[in-house]
């Protein structure tokens, strides 16, 4: 059978929003790799400190894995029209990234009352990096959420489904990207701390 080539050329064609995001996701990981080299480059310069990590970024862990597994849940469910299950997955996603957030919170609390400190003159590099790493992370992990609000609504209003999965897919794309970018932060920050 001979395929109108038109057809072939609409079938090849990128959805523009899609390549955006794969744009943004590689000046993400841009970013991140410059942060980890000069993150090995200063700590071998000396002037390091040595301290625990806070505890919690384990348990952040396991909640952003979950966050990842309600959102591939709520993706599979618009693929069969499973409306309901959409807005339960939606939901437990934003409510782990939330978790995550406050998660992170502690983590810095925990820091500051180890008398880590970020910039100034009574902090350490070691720490800063750890706070640049891990609070630039939470940035985009917020926008993540904001991405996951605008789905939830389109959901709400029936604009997410079988026949409509551009918002959906993009914004699983972008919330599997972050948990993929903390894992490899915190092995990253398992290892070479």
């Amino acid at each position: 059978m001979i395929m109108n080539p038109e057809l072939q050329a609409e079938q090849r064609r990128v959805n523009p929003l899609k390549f955006m995001l794969i744009l943004l996701i590689v000046s993400i990981v841009m970013m991140f790799a410059a942060f980890t080299s000069a993150y090995i480059v200063r700590r071998e310069e000396g002037n390091w400190l040595e301290f625990d990590l806070p505890a919690v970024l384990i348990i952040n862990t396991v909640v952003l894995i979950l966050s990842s597994i309600f959102m591939q849940w709520a993706y599979a469910s618009a693929k069969k029209d499973n409306l309901k299950n959409l807005k339960i997955a939606l939901l437990l996603t934003i409510v782990a990234g939330t978790a995550f957030l406050i998660g992170q919170w502690q983590g810095w609390g925990e820091l500051v009352r180890n008398n880590v400190y970020f910039g100034g003159s009574t902090s350490n590099p070691s720490g800063s990096f750890l706070y640049v790493l891990t609070g630039v992370h939470a940035f985009h992990l917020i926008t993540g959420l904001i991405f996951l609000i605008i789905v939830v609504i389109s959901a709400l209003k029936y604009k997410v489904h079988s026949r409509n999965l551009n918002r959906i897919e993009l914004c699983t794309i972008y919330w599997h990207f972050l948990g993929a970018l903390w894992i490899y932060l915190y092995v990253f920050l398992v290892l070479n701390h």
